[in-house]
């Protein structure tokens, strides 16, 4: 009898590795990530998954880049869902995806925004360029206020060296065309919800008053109200 390759087995066994990945990150998170452990639960060799993945750097790796893409997909969908003439609408529906996305995907959400992973270091030039796009979106949006002039908050008191100016210049080339006055209303809105957003990922909202939602809202009110004229 002919055994069944491990291709007949497992069709796609790269994206099978990885939604097992995150299975393990899910139950025991990121920093426990085992190759030898994935390999056990797909009932695969360790050098079957070498193929692929030749260290758990190179999968974490991976996964962050998936995540990053899918946050990007989602935020630009929920941009592009609202009629470019209203900017406003725009920027309160990538606020509202913002939150809708790590509420769905946690593991996700903490592996690129969370605790570092030891002795792990992201490879820039792999990860940057698909961060750059996912913050993109809302810089666009901030851009598009300000063009019509509906930005209230213009960070006239935001001086960049010559070395921040070069960061800030290649981060264009990966993200978008827009002012740093753009680029940092966008920076300070993500501060803002992200703050929210991880308290309430993380089971730390309130046990009492307002709901998670309601907080959230609000927020993306009082932002609304500081920001767009």
């Amino acid at each position: 009898m002919v055994r069944p390759t491990l291709k007949k087995q497992i069709p796609n066994l790269q994206e099978a590795i990885k939604d097992t990945a995150w299975k393990q990150i899910a139950e025991f998170g990121a920093s426990a990530l085992s190759l030898r452990a994935i390999a056990r639960e797909l009932k695969i060799t360790a050098p079957a998954i070498y193929n692929y993945f030749p260290d758990r750097d190179a999968l974490v790796t991976a996964l962050i880049y998936d995540a990053y893409s899918t946050f990007g997909d989602t935020q630009i969908a929920a941009r592009d869902s609202v009629p470019e003439s209203d900017p406003v609408g725009r920027l309160m529906a990538t606020g509202r995806a913002y939150r809708a996305w790590a509420l769905k995907y946690p593991q996700r959400f903490r592996l690129i925004f969370g605790t570092p992973i030891p002795g792990y270091s992201a490879p820039y030039e792999t990860t940057f360029p698909v961060a750059a796009r996912s913050l993109a979106v809302l810089v666009h949006v901030m851009e598009a206020l300000r063009a019509a002039g509906k930005l209230k908050v213009k960070f006239d008191d935001v001086n960049l060296s010559a070395e921040e100016q070069t960061k800030f210049d290649y981060w264009k080339q990966y993200g978008t065309q827009s002012e740093p006055a753009s680029f940092f209303a966008a920076v300070w809105i993500w501060l803002r919800v992200h703050g929210l957003v991880t308290v309430e990922v993380d089971g730390g909202m309130p046990p009492f008053g307002p709901s998670s939602e309601q907080y959230y809202e609000r927020e993306l009110q009082a932002i609304k109200e500081q920001f767009v004229k």
